[in-house]
């Protein structure tokens, strides 16, 4: 007997984009026109502004709308119905505040774990690499992805292999994800590299103090703030947190030793 091959489910993002889609097909919203505001969408499909973000994030990776920051997110063009394999394409991705929720529990343990295991080896291969960026900073060089390597580099510090295999899919599946990829073209990388790097030293230094929960603390966080950042893009009156994600820092009942 043949195995039967159910498909995937489908995410919420990813029908409200196909919703929207063909609504546009149909000629609701012209070329030119623009969208109803986030907020709206939000409340008309009963789903918080970030699913909203990542589904206006893949109609404009399709070159379906322009999303323009502090205006509104405007139609460039009609789809045509016969797109399936761009489609599928889309769905395959998976959501960049999904990766993002995924990096804040995992890279924020094994911060922790990395004050206790990091070698001195380790300790100065990270200052080396906040370094080499605060000198790209300054040149406006771009060429080398300094922020990746540090995060990378933490993890080996971790001396655990596993650990850094998973970090590294995770790096893998950013780099080649369409809609991670689109979010962060709308970043001032300047301004944005600054203050991650001012970020990464606070992680630096606490490893060199071997202080864990501090570790723990400053790289969730780093990507707390990371995340807020990325949810202010698509609207410059959304709130910094709309409660689909995460909380902030969560408070344990015992404590790290």
């Amino acid at each position: 007997m043949d195995k039967v091959v159910v498909p995937p489910e489908k995410k919420q993002y990813q029908e409200i984009g196909e919703d929207l889609r063909e609504q546009i097909i149909q000629g609701h919203y012209p070329v030119g026109s623009r969208l109803p505001p986030e907020r709206n969408i939000a409340e008309k499909y009963g789903v918080s502004r970030t699913i909203v973000r990542e589904a206006l994030l893949m109609l404009e990776l399709q070159g379906t709308v322009d999303i323009r920051q502090g205006s509104g997110v405007y139609v460039m063009r009609i789809p045509t119905e016969n797109e399936t394999e761009e489609e599928r394409f889309f769905n395959s991705d998976i959501g960049p505040f999904e990766m993002l929720q995924a990096r804040q529990l995992l890279e924020s343990n094994i911060a922790a774990f990395a004050a206790k295991m990091a070698t001195k080896a380790d300790i100065d291969n990270l200052k080396r690499i906040l370094e080499q960026e605060q000198r790209a900073i300054a040149m406006s060089d771009s060429s080398q992805d300094n922020y990746k390597l540090f995060h990378l580099v933490l993890a080996g510090a971790s001396q655990n292999q596993m650990l850094l295999a998973t970090v590294e899919s995770i790096w893998r599946h950013m780099d080649s994800s369409p809609l991670w990829q689109q979010l962060h073209a709308h970043l001032e990388s300047r301004s944005y590299r600054l203050k991650w790097l001012g970020e990464h030293q606070t992680i630096l230094a606490a490893l060199r103090r071997r202080d864990v929960m501090g570790a723990w603390q400053a790289m969730w966080q780093h990507l707390e703030n990371t995340k807020n950042s990325l949810l202010e893009l698509s609207d410059a009156d959304a709130p910094d947190f709309d409660g689909y994600l995460f909380e902030s820092v969560p408070i344990f009942q015992g404590k790290m030793q």
